[in-house]
């Protein structure tokens, strides 16, 4: 059965933004859909994140596909590393997904983002783990570097880029409650 889960970023939850709607489609599309609230998602850890998300999704195959945002990109690539090399996902789908410095950080942010600014990514060992990879951002994200990230999601994992106009960090705040690009590469790659 096709799965897809659908992991929300920092300070995030799975019922704000366009996880909701995005949810009702797949599940009509037939997946089997599972959108977890992360732990302590105001001060996400590596070290906790990681191992959460590994347990919920057991093992890993061509009907497993990922959909992250923000800092959920970074946990799904995260645990993506530490597949073993048959595991091989479906499709992963990064909006708002950063590698390297946020923009925009006060200075209590920092601290907790620096592990996953600077904690590097085996980008050789994470584009074998999936298929397929896209990578949807905003031309105006107030947090997430357009160009260095465009250029690394294509040159390290052969992402197909999506740029959109005007949308924010893809949040409810910014008028997101709808991403049907994502759901289009979902379609797609099952």
């Amino acid at each position: 059965m096709k799965r897809a889960f659908l992991i929300h970023g920092w300070d995030g939850s799975p019922d704000r933004n366009w996880f909701p709607w995005l949810k009702k489609e797949l599940e009509a599309q037939g997946f089997a859909v599972v959108a977890p609230q992360l732990p302590d998602p105001l001060t996400p850890k590596i070290e906790t994140w990681v191992p959460f998300l590994a347990n919920l999704v057991g093992e890993v195959d061509g009907e497993t596909f990922f959909v992250g945002h923000s800092m959920g990109c970074q946990l799904i690539l995260r645990f993506l590393q530490t597949l073993v090399p048959d595991q091989i996902a479906g499709g992963v789908i990064l909006v708002a997904g950063f590698t390297g410095k946020l923009n925009g950080l006060i200075k209590e942010e920092k601290p907790v983002a620096r592990p996953w600014e600077e904690t590097p990514l085996d980008f050789g060992k994470i584009k074998g783990q999936s298929k397929h990879f896209a990578a949807v951002f905003s031309d105006n994200d107030p947090w997430v570097p357009l160009e260095p990230n465009r250029k690394t999601f294509s040159e390290n994992l052969g992402a197909e880029i999506v740029v959109e106009r005007a949308r924010g960090h893809f949040n409810a705040d910014d008028g997101v409650t709808q991403l049907p690009v994502v759901l289009s590469f979902l379609k797609k790659w099952s």
